[in-house]
């Protein structure tokens, strides 16, 4: 007699109890006493690492007490799913996490390793006190400054202060050069930015700078084109122009690139890169220089 399979009327679920055939949708729920912007990226971070599925994400921010909790819990029980929080109120944690066990739902605390791990090596214990990250410090007005200094120093401004720069990036026409410094200057990195223009020399005062680190950015051609045409229709600009042509656009990407191999400065190719990856570089090569010049 042969073997008879029958099929499982039941779903299929994973070890949360979730069922398999739906999990290439869920909902996230990222509750946080302060601003949210660690929750945020790591909430982000950890979605990106699977592919093919969709989040819809639930942010709450500024979450400090029960009343404001009790609006969270509502909105995760009418659409459940995983909770990720910052919450440094011992009952607010405990009510939070409560209602998700009543619900079956899975609900991490993301600081919660680091802080243990902290508070074992430390041999202390933990303030409890939130947004203590954006209290208004010393290194906070720094990051005002060097975000300041971005801003005054775009697209090749104040070109007589550019000797106070940390970081000066240079680069064609739409390689991502003014938000790499809004970004640097978010981390305190004072950076300014100078445009190379076809036809045009670059300034004296970027070539006889020597405090700063002086980074050229290029992207590939098609690259280029497409987003400068992108910008053009954002600009209601559709006309034809040798700043999207693709023979313009790859003899102007030659010479630039040329250009930074005959000044020697460190190059990145910003073609497939995100601006906080570009910034990520460039504090790599800032911090290889600093290592550098102490030795």
């Amino acid at each position: 007699m042969g073997v008879v399979e029958i099929e499982n009327p039941l779903p299929r679920t994973n070890g949360l109890g979730m069922n398999v055939e739906k999990a290439k949708e869920y909902h996230l729920h990222l509750v946080s006493d302060a601003t949210g912007e660690t929750l945020n990226a790591v909430g982000k971070a950890a979605s990106a690492q699977f592919e093919g599925v969709q989040v819809q994400e639930h942010f709450y921010a500024l979450v400090r007490n029960a009343r404001q909790l009790e609006r969270v819990i509502d909105h995760i029980e009418a659409e459940p799913g995983l909770v990720f929080f910052t919450l440094v109120n011992p009952e607010l944690r405990r009510i939070l996490e409560a209602k998700c066990a009543e619900l079956g739902l899975p609900c991490q605390g993301i600081l919660d390793g680091p802080i243990a791990m902290l508070r074992q090596y430390l041999g202390a214990a933990e303030t409890h006190r939130p947004g203590g990250q954006h209290e208004v410090d010393q290194r906070y007005l720094h990051r005002i400054e060097a975000l300041n200094f971005a801003i005054a120093h775009d697209d090749g401004q104040a070109l007589s202060l550019l000797e106070q720069a940390e970081v000066v990036l240079v680069g064609a026409s739409r390689t991502s050069k003014t938000p790499t410094c809004v970004y640097l200057a978010i981390r305190g990195v004072c950076a300014a930015n100078v445009p190379v223009i076809p036809g045009l020399a670059l300034p004296l005062e970027l070539l006889s700078a020597q405090r700063p680190l002086v980074v050229g950015l290029w992207a590939s051609p098609d690259r280029l084109v497409q987003v400068r045409r992108n910008r053009l229709t954002s600009l209601g600009e559709i006309r034809s122009t040798s700043y999207v042509d693709i023979d313009s656009v790859r003899a102007e990407v030659t010479a630039t690139r040329q250009l930074f191999e005959q000044r020697g400065w460190p190059v990145i190719d910003v073609s497939r890169r995100s601006v906080e990856e570009t910034a990520a570089s460039v504090l790599n090569l800032l911090a290889e220089r600093k290592e550098t010049a102490s030795v």
